[in-house]
């Protein structure tokens, strides 16, 4: 049998004997990291495998051992105190996380996202400032995917897909649902218009995408007509938004990733007629993914973001 002793000495000897005994158990350290981004205790118990009095439990013993409230609120909003200590607990959870050799920048975590082209464009971007002031020790890496297409950017961490739903290969949740209507230019409106009827289309270039079939917003129409077999055709929403704005025809958009156009004045409506579109958005993860708490963090917050 071999016997392994150590010596502690000086500042080291303080350490065990007096500030080690004041570190919180790692229990209640996981508690309160995930109560405070979910900010509820179901969903917490759910997370971490406990009963909801287990949470409340922990977070009470937490907040004894610290002498200090770190909840406000019925609604589980930080003290001041509270958004300090998380920041500490956040960046301590991070380390323990890092395994050895990995170089990421001590107390930061990094997050590979996958996007569809304009939902990064017309959707995320504009709302990711709220999550990097939000969570500023979380480094989003963004690549560009179009998995409908077979498109699929690899080693991502999580994945927004635009399609059915239907995905046996990753767990997912439905992030938003859209409504598509035609869109031009002010200028091919006056050269080819005026259109006051669905069935003034007839006719005119209409652009393309498997993305978002013309059928869909014929039938509710009420239009017989087949899926048109010619004209250009774009993989992209926003290469086709750019298209008609160029007035090279009339192009089937959903609203929410359109709306930079519609805003800006260089694409317009068409009609007061819409149809939903027969894909959503999801976002996407493989099993186990969301034990990392910057994962949990970004799926929860991209939840909230898209229903806003």
């Amino acid at each position: 049998m071999v016997t392994i002793t150590s010596t502690v000495t000086g500042s080291a000897a303080a350490l065990h004997s007096g500030s080690a005994r004041r570190i919180p158990p790692i229990q209640c350290l996981l508690t309160f990291e995930a109560l405070a981004r979910l900010r509820s205790v179901t969903q917490t118990a759910e997370e971490l495998c406990v009963t909801p009095s287990a949470v409340s439990h922990r977070v009470k013993q937490l907040e004894q051992l610290l002498g200090t409230r770190l909840f406000g609120r019925a609604d589980f909003s930080l003290t001041t105190d509270g958004i300090a200590y998380l920041a500490h607990v956040r960046e301590g959870l991070g380390a323990l996380q890092r395994f050895p050799g990995t170089a990421a920048a001590p107390g930061r975590r990094r997050l590979k996202l996958a996007v569809t082209p304009t939902f990064a464009r017309s959707i995320l971007i504009p709302r990711l400032r709220q999550f990097t002031e939000a969570y500023p020790e979380i480094d989003i890496a963004l690549q560009v995917s179009i998995p409908l297409l077979d498109v699929i950017a690899e080693d991502a961490d999580l994945m927004v897909r635009f399609g059915t739903g239907h995905y046996a290969d990753v767990e997912h949740i439905e992030l938003a649902r859209d409504t598509v209507t035609p869109l031009a230019s002010p200028a091919f409106l006056r050269e080819n218009g005026p259109f006051e009827r669905p069935e003034d289309l007839e006719g005119q270039p209409l652009l393309r995408s498997p993305l978002d079939p013309w059928r869909t917003w014929f039938a509710a129409a009420g239009l017989s007509w087949p899926e048109p077999g010619e004209g250009s055709q774009f993989n992209d929403v926003g290469l086709m938004c750019d298209a008609a704005a160029a007035s090279m025809g009339v192009a089937l958009i959903r609203h929410k990733l359109g709306l930079p156009w519609l805003e800006n004045g260089s694409l317009v409506r068409l009609f007061d007629l819409d149809a939903p579109s027969p894909h959503a958005h999801y976002l996407c993860w493989e099993t186990g993914t969301m034990d990392r708490w910057e994962c949990a963090a970004f799926a929860e917050w991209l939840r909230k973001a898209m229903n806003s």
